[in-house]
């Protein structure tokens, strides 16, 4: 800021050195007086362009600080944002937030600290400095001087809401995008292309049309602004060359003022401009805001303590819990599973069991009743320690474009190689991975896409492994996969189900098993039978069976009839 103002003021002075040198044209020491003048412009442009070279690069180096502040800022926010704030948010439309808002913001403040405040110093000097020069050329220079601001604080209205809808399509556009992209074989397979094409630049072309009638305005509202100066400009050269003629000013005082003309209208110019840049700029600081100010729902309470290698026992006492008020999706759920235990949840889809997952891992907290892991209320574990003792094995691994290695350490980075080729070997993973080309840093794709589905999950299992947590999850892991891959996928599940280095009497993982494939938990200690929010039977598979209920149906129907009771 010192240096731009420091240049700023250099640039005030160029005028009088000008003055100085008109006015001693006609002198009789008129060459001493050019050598100096000469001399003392060339002075001040190097000076200006050395000072302008150093703030230019501090400049950028606060812009790029900033832009990295603020990143850090939302991205950390996102991050915190509970699953909720996810679910009602496309992808692309966060990107195009998150890449518009910064950039937005990061570009006003650059605007406001090296264009606007340097401009305002110049405005004072030179108007002081004209005033000083003649009184009634600057009250014809100044008289103008508002005028361009004026006009532009009319436009700005228009612009600010131009840009909010602007934004708000560009954020449509490129969130059906990703959605499209992200589901392109679901594309492919209905030949949907030239519809998403046509869609997609359907909303290109709209967002263009009002960038289009956008620059009508801003062109007629640049041209108002210009012809102001070029009003002043001539007026002010018919009353100075008036008052040169009548020997009120020197021509040097006229030359001087022309210069202060460009420069008192320049910054004008460019105050207006930022006046509507700041303007827009607080459509790009909404959007920012719109992630920071979002409500976080899941905090950690002030006293809230951490776990570092849980026993895995938990309970679910009368636990309750809907979304926005809506009709419950548990109602009074109390369940105990004690460590080291293997529970199954079945059901009909939207019975709960995904919730009872999601709360467990505190991505909601219920809407009454409480949750404990080893006797201690979920609320009171920090949020971070409740999942690092928690494992997931996904119904499809989610893997990142980046290598085998890398996917299998997401949960230890710091892992060493033998512990990450280990953890492949126990989930059957290392030799499919070894004939990979490059072996372990082989890349994957996004979200795998090189791999098949049971490679994808035999990785997705040996990432557990590797994080060996006492409490596993398995969310429908093998639904996805045919019978080949289930069974060499299932042999894996079951080194994951019994390898754990931490103990807890039993030497067994706590796991909980999604299925709706019911063959994959015909083997666990209980199964929860889950209808309507609420837990209908509970047992092992032999005496659910026996019972002939709504589990007993559920066997018959998977089995196309071709068993009957047991």
């Amino acid at each position: 800021m010192a240096l731009v103002l420091m240049a700023a003021g250099l640039e005030a002075v160029e005028p009088l050195l000008m003055k100085y040198i008109v006015d001693r044209l006609g002198s009789g020491k008129a060459f001493a007086a050019l050598a100096t003048g000469v001399g003392g412009l060339l002075a001040l442009g190097l000076s200006r362009e050395a000072i302008n070279g150093v703030s230019n690069w501090f400049s950028w180096k606060v812009r790029l600080a900033v832009n990295y502040s603020l990143l850090d800022t939302t991205i950390g926010r996102l991050q915190t944002l509970p699953l909720s704030y996810h679910r009602n948010q496309s992808v692309g439309a966060i990107m195009t937030k998150l890449d518009r808002g910064v950039n937005g913001f990061v570009g006003a403040l650059a605007e406001l600290a090296f264009n606007t405040f340097p401009a305002l110093f110049y405005l004072v000097l030179s108007a002081i400095i004209m005033l000083k020069l003649d009184w009634r050329l600057s009250l014809i220079v100044l008289g103008f001087a508002p005028l361009p601001a004026l006009i532009g604080m009319w436009a700005a209205r228009e612009q600010t809401e131009r840009e909010k809808t602007l934004m708000d399509k560009w954020a449509d556009v490129f969130s059906r995008l990703n959605e499209v992209l992200s589901g392109i074989i679901a594309v492919k397979s209905f030949t949907a292309e030239d519809a998403e094409k046509s869609r997609f630049l359907s909303g290109v072309n709209s967002a263009n049309g009002l960038v289009i009638k956008g620059v009508g305005t801003d062109t007629r509202i640049a041209a108002a602004k210009n012809l102001v100066t070029v009003i002043a400009r001539a007026a002010s050269i018919a009353a100075g060359g008036y008052l040169a003629v009548k020997g009120h000013i020197t021509v040097g005082t006229l030359i001087a003022f022309l210069g202060y003309l460009g420069g008192v209208f320049g910054p004008v110019q460019g105050l207006t401009g930022v006046y509507q840049t700041v303007r827009k700029a607080s459509v790009s600081m909404s959007l920012i805001y719109s992630i920071l100010d979002e409500e976080d729902v899941i905090i950690d309470a002030g006293d809230a303590t951490s776990i570092k290698s849980a026993m895995g026992e938990i309970s679910f006492e009368e636990v309750r819990f809907s979304f926005h008020h809506a009709k419950p999706v548990l109602e009074n759920v109390s369940i105990r599973i004690e460590p080291g235990e293997f529970v199954a949840l079945v059901g009909p889809s939207g019975a709960g069991k995904t919730t009872i997952i999601n709360l467990l891992q505190r991505f909601y907290d219920p809407t009454s009743g409480r949750i404990t892991l080893d006797g201690h209320d979920l609320k009171n574990i920090t949020q971070r320690s409740i999942r690092d003792n928690i494992g997931v094995v996904f119904q499809d691994a989610t893997l990142f474009n980046d290598t085998v290695k890398n996917n299998i350490a997401y949960a230890r980075p710091d892992a060493p190689f033998e512990d990450i080729e280990e953890a492949a070997r126990a989930a059957g993973a290392h030799d499919f991975i070894t004939k990979l080309p490059g072996g372990y840093d082989f890349t994957v794709g996004e979200r795998g896409g090189r791999l098949s589905a049971g490679e994808r999950q035999r990785i997705g299992i040996a990432r557990a492994l590797l994080k060996n947590p006492p409490v596993l999850v398995l969310d429908e892991a093998t639904s996805a996969l045919d019978a080949e891959n289930e069974s060499k996928v299932q042999a894996a599940l079951a080194t994951l189900l019994k390898r754990r280095t931490c103990g807890n009497g039993r030497g067994a993982r706590t796991t909980i098993a999604i299925a709706h494939r019911l063959s994959t938990v015909t083997g666990a200690d209980r199964i929860l039978v889950l209808k309507d929010g609420g837990i209908i039977e509970n047992g092992n598979h032999r005496q659910l069976m026996a019972k002939d209920g709504y589990y007993a149906s559920l066997v018959r129907n998977q089995a196309g009839g071709l068993i009957g009771k047991e």
